[in-house]
């Protein structure tokens, strides 16, 4: 009974492909025959086109799906201890520099959570930006603001402010989940002599996002963006740009060290150089909370020797 069932399958999916490609070849006949009519000839060139649109996007979906999946899942340290220096670029004004330290860990849950401090200049020292996100749950996100003492938390509807001035908006700060939008490939393009694909990424809800899409040219080894795209509108104009600038291998993790967001309209520019990272630090889950984000002295034992 197997057997026969599993014939007839076999038998059935060759009888499709031999109607397929009967089709296919009637197809090609009848538009070379002198008997067929020129309507009708007119709409079956028009039935093709629009059946082999159909399947490249769906094919550009599919593959679009199966990057963006390849992206979340690449290979990822459990933890992560970055310092960097921060420069704010804007047309006739001083270039202005920040120190920051940055902690980031991931769970086996998938559980990310985040904590950026900066230590200088003194009209930043000790800001710091809490981000707890869980998969299922809406990201929970805070700023300690220490001149008046206290923690604010970043309503949802608010990351789509500017963070501390900078051309990085809060919702840039969390690490978007890979099922809250629809991928696809739109094509290839060589950055630095790198053959990168160019990956379409649409909220499936418009208001899960202030960007209603993003283009990310994605490194075939290190599955992380050489440059990323932002748009605000159904227009083609892009509001900001993402370009990474240095890419290296760092205790055998891929790693951005120097890149910048620029907003395009006006020229502002923040650029991120990393000075010194270290991954697989063992950080404590007591470092990602509130107690910790107030008090800046539990988290200094955890910077990074310069």
């Amino acid at each position: 009974m197997t057997q026969r069932a599993g014939g007839n399958a076999a038998g059935r999916g060759n009888g499709r492909r031999r109607r397929r490609s009967f089709c296919n070849r009637d197809l090609a006949l009848m538009l070379r025959c002198d008997l067929c009519p020129v309507w009708l000839r007119f709409g079956l060139l028009l039935l093709v086109c629009v059946t082999g649109h159909g399947w490249a996007d769906q094919d550009a979906r599919a593959e679009g799906e199966r990057l963006a999946r390849q992206v979340h899942e690449r290979r990822e340290p459990r933890d992560a201890v970055v310092s960097a220096t921060v420069t704010l670029t804007e047309l006739g004004r001083e270039a202005r520099q920040r120190q920051m330290y940055s902690y980031r860990a991931r769970d086996t849950a998938g559980k990310i959570r985040s904590l950026i401090r900066f230590t200088a200049p003194s009209d930043v020292r000790d800001i710091g930006l809490l981000t707890l996100d869980q998969p299922g749950n809406s990201p929970r996100q805070w700023l300690y603001l220490p001149a008046l003492d206290r923690l604010r938390s970043v309503p949802a509807d608010g990351r789509g402010g500017r963070f501390l001035g900078s051309d990085f908006y809060y919702e840039d700060m969390i690490e978007r989940d890979v099922l809250l939008d629809r991928h696809r490939l739109v094509g290839r393009e060589d950055i630095g002599g790198v053959t990168t694909a160019v990956l379409e990424s649409v909220p499936i809800d418009p208001a899960s996002s202030v960007y209603t899409r993003r283009l990310s040219w994605i490194h075939p080894e290190a599955l992380l963006p050489l440059r990323v795209d932002y748009f605000m509108s159904r227009n083609d104009a892009p509001v900001k740009r993402y370009t990474v600038h240095r890419l290296d291998k760092v205790q055998g993790y891929w790693t951005i060290m120097d890149a910048t967001m620029t907003e395009l309209e006006s020229g502002h520019q923040t650029r991120i150089r990393v000075n010194v990272v270290k991954y697989d630090a063992g950080l404590p889950d007591s470092l990602f909370s509130q107690e910790t984000l107030r008090h800046p002295a539990r988290e200094e034992p955890f910077r990074l020797e310069q």
